[in-house]
């Protein structure tokens, strides 16, 4: 095994057989923080941006915090009752994109294959650079460096989905546990505190916030209208990573169906719960909360706070004053939350290849994209989101708060489409059910996508209008792009196959075959490509060799005749010392003066054993078939000629074959030897 297979072997763990798939499969417990987990940590900032656009308008806005806790809530209970539907009638995992093709076209297919693909790449960049900002908050020393940290981040977790889901999901299940019972424990603490009369205010309760100029008058009905909506918008972040088990089914323990509708329900029920009580937590304990970047609003006495002034996240306040005689309760919610944060992208790294290796195989994605790796993960999907996740993450500067405002559009369009296509999914298959029951339950549930349509459209038109220009026009934009992308992989596809398909032409053989070998020395490797070329028996047989103005090409002719070899040589010349270029226009000419006859070009090659020595030879060889790859007419054969060290390579593999790894006993794939067995008694 060379030192590569060794990196990769500790890197990812041994290789699985393609019959290992079903030992990849998730229970419902692996499963919930595998899925969930972008859902769940989305409490960690979705109340945050909740309490950034109330503040708008001053503190006194905050006193509609709870009912915009209560309106996203509501908007979640829907989608979830809407996705259990979808896992039901599409099992197959591809979740809102097989849902919209199928039943809208392959264009509307496509357009939430786009929004998904973004959204996924922005649920990594904001989860992870969200946990660099909980890191630098933490460590001093990440201050100023939090794209880097985010970078680190996502190709630990890269690195993590490319060991396979089920063991990077056994990895994540611990932090993504301890995140719900820190939080759920929290706020239960804190509700009892407040039942008792007793419950403490936050660091930032002495504060006043200042509203933003031209808000400073009591507000409109139309202005208070368009403030709830852009808190409301915000809030609606909490619903991405809900689409994600639709995406996922193919992942889980069968029944596949019932155990993806029952995590669905256990993450929405979850997530609601602690969404809605750290909203209505944070106000009752006073919480002043406003955009970092403008701490300026935040006064003191009538005087701003100044910039060293450091305001922590909505969570963090609660858990300080909530468990202020308990420190280290304070420290174990800021970990978990921080964490959770960083794993939230773990979501995506399951959903992100899964639709690309879909895409893949319907022609609008590469096909490297439907390949799984050594561990059986889409490993291509892992690493192109990984690249693309850390590009924007350096765009961005690793900043939440510039990123979130691209967030949800994405998910909303997908959200809007799926719900449209499992409406006429439900009404043509009540176009010829006609068993009573079953006709009831898809009219239920043809009611329950109705309503989640309205609920995403008014949501999605929200969304649109209040940030459009602060930041979701770039999100449309890479849609449009992603769109654009899938339809030219597509059409590429396309004609290839019609270019590809066979026709009676393709029977016709070639009239003519000119055989060429590439002569360098007169050696072994040349003597045993011309013996090659001979047994194919080709119409025309010569040695090419091209001359560079040395005394090289005089001893190889006297040579060649000195050894009587019966195959003529023929010997290019070239002034400017080419190697390449005088073979490819000879080749190119023997064919133009035959068009329906064929050049075979065959190039002795050296076969070695250590990565190194391959830089010492065949670099022209690379070169001149690269080349040659070009040229219509003109087949290319190596001829391997195995040097010594080349037995170094012949070994590792045959100790790699006869290797008996954990667990090739158990599977009756070694057979216990006669004097084992007599050790056995």
């Amino acid at each position: 095994m060379g030192v590569g297979d060794v990196s990769k072997r500790i890197l990812l763990g041994r290789k699985l057989r393609s019959s290992q798939l079903g030992e990849t499969l998730l229970p419902k417990r692996i499963a919930l923080p595998v899925f969930a987990s972008d859902a769940l940590s989305s409490v960690a900032y979705a109340p945050d941006e909740v309490f950034i656009m109330l503040s708008l308008a001053g503190a006194s806005a905050y006193v509609w915090s709870w009912k915009v806790a209560l309106a996203v809530a509501l908007v979640m209970a829907v989608v979830v009752a809407s996705y259990r539907q979808t896992v039901h009638a599409y099992p197959s995992g591809g979740g809102d994109y097989e849902v919209a093709t199928v039943n809208l076209g392959r264009t509307a297919g496509m357009t939430v294959g786009s929004a998904l693909l973004v959204d996924y790449v922005l649920t990594v960049a904001v989860s992870i650079s969200s946990g660099a900002q909980y890191a630098a908050a933490a460590v001093p020393a990440f201050i100023g460096h939090e794209p880097t940290v985010a970078a680190v981040a996502v190709l630990a977790l890269m690195a993590m989905n490319l060991r396979g889901i089920r063991e990077s999901g056994r990895f994540f299940a611990l932090p993504t546990y301890a995140f719900m019972v820190a939080i759920i424990g929290m706020c239960a603490f804190g509700l009892v505190r407040l039942a008792l009369g007793d419950l403490p205010a936050v660091e930032s309760a002495d504060l006043t916030i200042q509203p933003e100029p031209g808000l400073e008058e009591p507000l409109t009905t139309i202005g208070l209208l368009i403030l709830l909506a852009r808190a409301f918008s915000s809030g609606c972040a909490a619903l991405t990573g809900v689409e994600a088990i639709s995406n996922g089914v193919p992942a889980f323990r069968r029944p596949k169906s019932r155990n993806a509708a029952t995590t669905l329900l256990l993450l929405g029920m979850i997530a609601i719960t602690m969404m809605v009580s750290v909203i209505v937590l944070a106000r009752q304990m006073g919480i002043r909360y406003v955009d970092p970047h403008e701490l300026d609003r935040l006064l003191r006495d009538g005087e701003p706070v100044g910039a060293d002034y450091e305001q922590h996240a909505v969570i963090a306040q609660i858990a300080r004053a909530v468990f202020q005689e308990f420190s280290p309760a304070f420290y174990v919610v800021v970990t978990v939350t921080g964490i959770i944060l960083v794993l939230a992208a773990n979501t995506a790294f399951n959903g992100f290849p899964v639709l690309g290796s879909i895409l893949a195989k319907d022609g609008l994605a590469p096909r490297a994209l439907g390949s799984r790796g050594d561990r059986l993960a889409y490993s291509n999907g892992i690493v192109a989101l990984a690249l693309m996740a850390i590009a924007l993450i350096y765009a961005f500067d690793a900043q939440t708060t510039r990123l979130i405002q691209l967030y949800i559009v994405g998910v909303f369009v997908s959200f809007n489409l799926s719900q449209l296509g499992m409406i006429r999914h439900w009404t043509r298959a009540l176009q010829t059910e006609r068993d009573p029951v079953e006709r009831r339950r898809m009219t239920r549930s043809r009611v329950i996508n109705a309503v989640g349509l309205v609920f995403t459209a008014v949501v999605l038109v929200i969304i649109l209008l209040t940030k459009f220009f602060a930041g979701a026009w770039i999100t449309v934009l890479a849609m449009g792009f992603f769109f654009l992308l899938m339809k030219g992989i597509r059409q590429h596809y396309d004609r290839v196959a019609e270019e590809l398909a066979a026709d009676e032409e393709d029977k016709v053989l070639p009239t003519r075959v000119h055989a060429i070998v590439l002569v360098s020395k007169l050696h072994k490797p040349t003597l045993r490509a011309l013996a090659f070329a001979k047994a194919t028996r080709p119409n025309v047989l010569e040695g090419v060799y091209v001359d560079d103005g040395t005394d090289a090409t005089a001893r190889l002719l006297a040579e060649w005749d000195e050894r009587s070899i019966d195959v003529p040589l023929k010997v290019l010349h070239s002034p400017y010392r080419e190697l390449v270029r005088p073979v490819v226009e000879y080749a190119t000419e023997i064919r133009k003066a035959n068009p329906r006859g064929v050049v075979a070009v065959y190039i002795p090659e050296y076969v070695v054993g250590r990565w190194w020595e391959q830089l010492l030879h065949n670099q022209t060889a690379l070169r001149l078939k690269g080349r040659l790859l070009f040229a219509p007419g003109v087949m290319v054969t190596s001829v391997p000629y195995q040097l010594r060290s080349s037995e170094i390579a012949r070994e590792r593999v045959r100790r790699e074959a006869t290797r008996v790894r954990p667990g090739d006993l158990r599977r009756g794939q070694v057979q216990r030897r006669p004097d084992d067995r007599q050790a056995k008694r």
